[in-house]
């Protein structure tokens, strides 16, 4: 994949955050909510599915986070409470102000999964970033084949994105979603299991089909058992690595494996891309 060119172009600094505001929170799950985040000209930048924005709350600190999705005039950002930023952005109200700046990294092969099939495979948090590419692919609905989403919580209060998966996803056309807990509560109707066996349950074609899958590296590991036992082959199955960026623009070293820099090279992997690379991640 191509370096992520932004950090080089002539006269453009990466590194100068752009004041914004939160205009809306939507509390997910009990610890993650969804930051839509403007400016006084509105949207900040303008991402392909799967890049990143790093997002900045003073005096507390910076990160870099997935844009989950995008409307006319904002970015998205699903956070979960894990730390000191996070915690304070959890405290955050409509009309704050905040600090972005971006797109970093590469995005999702858009051409690599036109007209294919598409299986998207999803736990907890890490549906933020494959929801950028599922709304995508739903608003060009003609350029890509079926689409199915199989996704899992710890519990029911812990599914993010409860509209999308309940409502709009399954409306789209051609589009089929499939959601499983770990455990469920009193009012759980739905299938009850770990993904990787709910997935081989399913037993999902690997024929003519691309899949991307993100989650807690665990539930990863044993995905990527589970279709390969299934069929599916490294070139075709899409990952995301998000661990340790720091700068955002190869400079500071954090994110290296290897010759490679997630924040360039990445986050987006093939696991063929992975397989060639020193087991650092």
């Amino acid at each position: 994949m191509p370096k992520n060119e932004l950090a080089h172009a002539p006269g453009v600094n990466p590194l100068v955050p752009v004041v914004g505001k939160i205009i809306k929170i939507v509390q997910e799950t009990p610890d993650v909510k969804t930051f839509h985040v403007t400016t006084e000209s509105g949207k900040p930048f303008t991402p392909m599915p799967g890049q990143l924005g790093m997002l900045s709350l003073v005096p507390v600190g910076e990160a870099m986070f997935s844009i989950t999705s995008q409307g006319p005039d904002h970015l998205e950002f699903a956070i979960k409470k894990t730390g000191i930023l996070t915690d304070a952005l959890h405290e955050a109200v409509e009309g704050q102000a905040v600090a972005v700046r971006g797109p970093y990294g590469n995005g999702f092969p858009i051409e690599m999964c036109k007209g294919k099939d598409l299986l998207f495979i999803g736990g907890g948090i890490g549906l933020a970033p494959v929801r950028s590419l599922i709304n995508y692919c739903v608003e060009h609905r003609e350029d890509f084949g079926h689409i199915q989403i199989i996704y899992g919580a710890r519990s029911p209060a812990d599914l993010c994105f409860k509209e999308d998966l309940f409502t709009n996803w399954p409306k789209a056309p051609n589009c089929r979603v499939d959601v499983t807990v770990d455990k469920g509560d009193g009012q759980w109707m739905g299938p009850v299991g770990f993904v990787p066996a709910f997935l081989e349950q399913l037993n999902p074609s690997p024929e003519g089909k691309v899949t991307v899958t993100c989650g807690p590296p665990i539930m990863i590991k044993f995905v990527l058992q589970s279709l390969a036992k299934m069929g599916y082959t490294p070139d075709q199955i899409i990952t995301t690595l998000e661990m340790r960026m720091k700068c955002g623009i190869g400079k500071c070293g954090r994110c290296n494996i290897g010759s490679c820099y997630v924040c360039l090279d990445g986050p987006v992997f093939t696991l063929e891309q992975l397989n060639n690379m020193p087991n650092e991640y």
